[in-house]
Parts: C-alpha cells; sequence; structure tokens
C-alpha cells in the first residue's frame, strides 16, 4: 500500500466518527485539547506498520534527564512502508478532516519531520512532562496538532509508555491514554499542553509514528514562543528543578539566536535538499 491507500482508509475511518470525536476534543478544549480512535486502519495493515520497525539499534537513542527513547526521521534509511504511513497522515483530506474535527483552520502538515517521525521505547525509557517547542524548524509557524499513532500489538496500559495530559498542570493528576494498538490519539499543542509519557515497565518496545502539524497563527491569544520546555515528575523535585533551569538556559540562548545555536538534526533530509 502507498500513503493515498493508507489515508484513504483513515479518511473513511475517521469521518465515520467524525462527530463523536468533535465532541470529545470539544470537552477537553478548556484544558488540551484531545481525542483518540481505535482501529485507525485494518488490522493486517497495522501489523504490517509494526513487523517493519526498525531495530533500536538501527535507530537515534535520546537519553538525558528530559528524556529517553529511540527516534527517527531519516525515513529513506527504513522500510518504505513507514514513510507512506507517516505521510498518510499529511494527505490533504486527512488534514483538513483533522483540523474540522479539531475547529483549527487550515493546519498545515510538516514534510520535514521535525521532531515527528517514528519513535521505540523499552523498559525503562521514559518522556518527561514538557511542553512542545512552540514553532516549526524554520520558526514561521505554530505548532497546532500532534498525531501520535501507536502500533504495538497487544500493548497493556499496565506495560507503561502512555501518553500523559496534564491540564491542570502537575500539582493535579494527569489523564492517561493507553498507547492501545491500532489507536490514533491526537492532541493540541499550545503553552498550557504539559504532556508526558509514562516509564515503559515492560520488556519490550512502544511503537509510535507521529506527526505535528502547524498554522500560521497559534491556538491560544496568550501562545508566545518557547523551546521544548521539560519538567520533573511530580515524585522527582530535583529532577525538575534541574529540567526547569535547563529550559530558562535555553530560551535565554533562543532569545539571542533565533534558530539556535546549532540546526535541529531531527528531521528528514531528503536528496533534493
Amino acid at each position: 500500500m502507498d500513503r493515498s491507500d493508507y489515508a484513504s482508509l483513515i479518511y473513511s475511518r475517521l469521518n465515520a466518527e467524525k462527530e463523536s470525536l468533535k465532541q470529545q476534543f470539544d470537552a477537553s478544549r478548556g484544558g488540551i485539547g484531545y481525542f483518540y480512535i481505535d482501529d485507525i486502519l485494518p488490522e493486517a495493515e497495522a501489523f504490517a506498520i509494526y513487523n517493519n520497525f526498525p531495530k533500536p539499534e538501527e535507530m537515534v537513542l535520546k537519553k538525558s534527564l528530559r528524556e529517553d527513547k529511540y527516534v527517527a526521521a531519516q525515513m529513506d534509511k527504513y522500510s518504505p512502508v513507514l514513510e507512506e504511513i507517516i505521510y498518510a497522515f499529511q494527505d490533504e483530506r486527512i488534514v483538513k478532516l483533522v483540523g474540522e474535527i479539531c475547529g483549527i483552520k487550515n493546519p498545515l502538515p510538516d514534510d520535514n519531520l521535525y521532531a515527528g517521525g517514528i519513535s521505540a521505547m523499552g523498559k525503562g525509557q521514559f518522556l518527561n512532562p514538557h511542553l512542545d517547542n512552540s514553532h516549526d524548524k524554520d520558526r514561521q509557524l505554530w505548532r497546532v496538532l500532534n498525531l501520535l499513532y501507536y502500533v504495538t500489538p497487544d500493548w497493556e496500559e499496565a506495560y507503561g509508555g502512555n501518553l500523559e495530559l496534564w491540564p491542570k498542570g502537575m500539582d493535579n493528576l494527569q489523564i492517561t491514554i493507553h498507547s492501545k494498538f491500532n489507536r490514533l490519539a491526537v492532541m493540541a499543542t499550545h503553552n498550557n499542553s504539559l504532556h508526558s509519557v509514562s516509564p515503559v515497565t515492560f520488556d519490550g518496545f512502544r511503537c509510535c509514528v507521529s506527526n505535528y502539524y502547524f498554522s500560521e497563527e497559534p491556538l491560544l491569544a496568550t501562545d508566545s514562543f518557547h523551546v521544548t520546555s521539560f519538567r520533573g515528575r511530580p515524585e522527582n523535585k530535583l529532577t525538575d528543578l534541574v529540567l526547569r533551569a535547563d529550559a530558562w538556559l535555553r530560551m535565554g540562548i533562543r532569545k539571542i539566536f533565533k534558530k539556535g545555536i546549532k540546526e535541529n538534526p531531527h528531521v528528514y533530509k531528503k536528496p533534493k535538499d
């Protein structure tokens, strides 16, 4: 299957549930707007995507106090299946429909896969609470939506690796969205979109296909530019202090160097580039 074939299946599934998904997003809009939908593809196609994921050692390990996970955006190194499913979510039909569900005018996909692509997280790995970078790689567009498609069969919620939303801050209980096989989760990204991935406790890998949508306008009138800003989990007070200082320092650098000191390597550098 190519990206158009995948997109047709995804469109059909989303469109069939459009009104209920819109209600789900609208009900959560006051905090961090989100929706999720199961069985976004036929099961056989979802299995094929998972079976074509690279081994973790073939991906890039990002390991620090902020996060511990494997990622990849240089998609021509891997099975063509993965590139096709990633760009299926950038099909004009899908982008427009998701925008309608979330009440966002003219969302734009990201051909560069800036911080998108694929990821895998194994036992002990995590992604601490954070705000995503507010803009695209050229700091021209606002990041407005995060699309996460989970493809690990039989992944139970108790295994960890689940999406966590903190709409009321870290002094309150988070919302957990199970990273269930063949589930698509979509969340809004703005100055209050604090989210994380719970530590993996199972001896296996939670695999995910991710995309971001951007816009010429921010989601909230109060949104302002910020770098990816991490926090420690509520039980990790010292880590929280260190990561807040880290974010403050990196923000200071970006006030001087608009696009940072060095280019973020997590983009898809195609031959034409």
